[in-house]
């Protein structure tokens, strides 16, 4: 059996000696760096040091080692090829058939709290990238491993057939650019961070795999679920599901707009939401009159629902959300005796996550064919508006309670996006609508004789009076939205006309 030559240098250790040993068996000689090399010698294996290999030390406090042409000649040439083979000869440099090399720890380093921009650039790994990229572009030739889960299936190939398959060692390629490619994407973003660049020249991000999805929105759509490296706790995408069939495309859709809703609370609440809409939010005293006022808000439409809640799971709340067929729950924590309760429903996912995260500065990604919309998550609240009452009359107190209700829903329902409230409540919801009127005489329908004394919220401004006037005839006796039409003074008459209290915002919220 021919000398083959293996370089490894890894940052992740695991598996790596017994990978080191296996080799060794195959009649490979293993070349190394730093604690690697040390590694690999402590468990009594032969080992060449890459200084050895190059006639030159590691300098400059080892950043720089492996950046030379005994090595990258090595990974580079091909060694199929007889002018190749003929300067390797001439400058004696031996040729890599194998290279195992994982990267400096930056994920993990700028994962910490109190990281230092020192700390950070000096684990931003130069010459393991520049040997993976080398490999993986000589692929042909040499056999490229990133990920300890492929030390297997490179040494039963080898031990097979005396050598990898070209299929294995394409694929191991791919896998290289995508480790590398992500690498720098995460160098990229922190940098650009630091620079505050809203809107660099090139955007690139970088996601890891979460889980593998049966299909997407429909069957016959193929789907995955990824996740941001070092992205929001406070998400749907590392939330922990405690029981439950695997999350569908739908599924967590849903789950992530009912948690962007219930984020919107301190107080107790409940969110039940169905195809990205809210279809009932209650506040209460305790999570059990929350739910209880969500659950009333719209009995019908909860039936296969979401539900966020922002309070422990007790056993009175598991057992009322236990007579509904819903899809999912998702809460901070559960009682023993919730769980016992609601994990007797084999397929109802329980997720949790914890609730105690500050807004991060991601922003939302909406992709088009061909292309990507950027922009903040709409964050801005009540707090952020420029308030101003343009009717003879106020809103009383307890109509602006509703009010708030109403405008911290109304920016989570996809446009044209009308709620109406009571201040503990939504009483109806109209979404989507083509028109503002059309979304006002849904939300109104649904409210029913309810609509009698409360309160509406629309996304955007009213571009004539009859949503104003459909309201007054329901009842409707408050009205919160952004104003700025340029027949704002039609709905300002018609609200007086029928002594409809009306804030304007200055702050619009379409939801696409």
């Amino acid at each position: 059996m021919t000398k083959k030559r293996a370089l490894i240098s890894v940052s992740d250790k695991t598996g790596i000696v017994a990978f080191a040993k296996e080799l060794i068996a195959l009649d490979f000689e293993i070349i190394s760096t730093g604690g690697t090399k040390n590694a690999i010698a402590e468990a009594g294996l032969p080992v060449i040091s890459v200084s050895e290999v190059t006639g030159f030390p590691e300098i400059l406090e080892g950043r720089v080692k492996t950046l030379n042409p005994y090595i990258h000649g090595g990974l580079l040439a091909k060694v199929g090829d007889e002018n190749h083979k003929n300067q390797l000869a001439e400058h004696h440099i031996t040729p890599i058939d194998l290279v195992c090399v994982n990267l400096y720890p930056f994920q993990q380093t700028i994962a910490k709290s109190d990281v230092s921009f020192e700390d950070a650039i000096e684990n931003i790994d130069i010459g393991g990238p520049s040997m993976l990229r080398a490999a993986a572009k000589n692929h042909e030739y040499v056999t490229v491993v990133v990920d300890p889960a492929d030390y297997e299936t490179v040494l039963t190939e080898w031990k097979t057939n005396g050598k990898t398959e070209y299929t294995t060692r394409r694929r191991l390629a791919a896998k290289v650019f995508r480790h590398t490619a992500a690498y720098d994407a995460l160098i990229a973003e922190y940098m650009t961070n630091l620079t505050e660049d809203t809107t660099p020249e090139k955007l690139t991000v970088t996601y890891e795999l979460k889980q593998s999805l049966r299909y997407g929105e429909n069957p016959h759509q193929k789907a995955a679920f990824y996740r941001k490296p070092l992205g929001s706790a406070f998400s749907i995408a590392n939330a922990k599901q405690l029981h439950g069939k695997e999350l569908s495309y739908n599924n967590i859709n849903d789950a992530d707009a009912a948690l962007q809703i219930v984020k919107e609370f301190n107080e107790p609440a409940a969110v039940a939401v169905k195809h990205m809409n809210p279809c009932g939010i209650g506040i209460g005293e305790n999570i059990f009159t929350a739910f209880e006022k969500a659950f009333s808000a719209d009995p019908v439409s909860i039936f296969g629902g979401i539900i966020a809640l922002n309070r422990e799971v007790d056993e009175a709340t598991a057992q009322k959300l236990h007579e509904i067929f819903l899809e999912i729950i998702i809460a901070p924590s559960y009682s023993d005796e919730a769980l016992r309760i609601l994990t007797s429903k084999k397929n109802l996912r329980l997720l949790t996550l914890p609730f105690n995260e500050a807004h991060t500065k991601e922003m939302r990604l909406t992709s088009i064919e061909g292309g990507l919309l950027v922009q903040d998550f709409d964050r801005n609240g009540i707090d952020e508006a420029i308030i101003s009452i343009p009717t003879k009359r106020e809103p009383s107190e307890a109509e602006w309670e509703a009010l708030k209700l109403g405008w911290k829903v109304v920016k989570h329902v996809k446009s044209n996006a009308i709620v109406i409230t009571s201040k503990e409540s939504t009483l109806g919801v109209g979404a989507g609508q083509m028109n503002r009127v059309g979304a006002a005489k849904i939300a109104l329908e649904q409210a029913g004789e309810k609509a009698n004394g409360a309160a509406l919220a629309s996304d955007a401004f009213f571009p004539m009076e009859d949503t104003v006037e459909v309201a007054a005839k329901a009842g409707i006796t408050a009205i919160i939205q952004p104003g700025g039409s340029i027949r704002d003074a039609d709905s300002i008459k018609k609200a007086d006309e029928y002594g409809i209290a009306m804030v304007f915002t200055g702050i619009r919220h379409f939801k696409h």
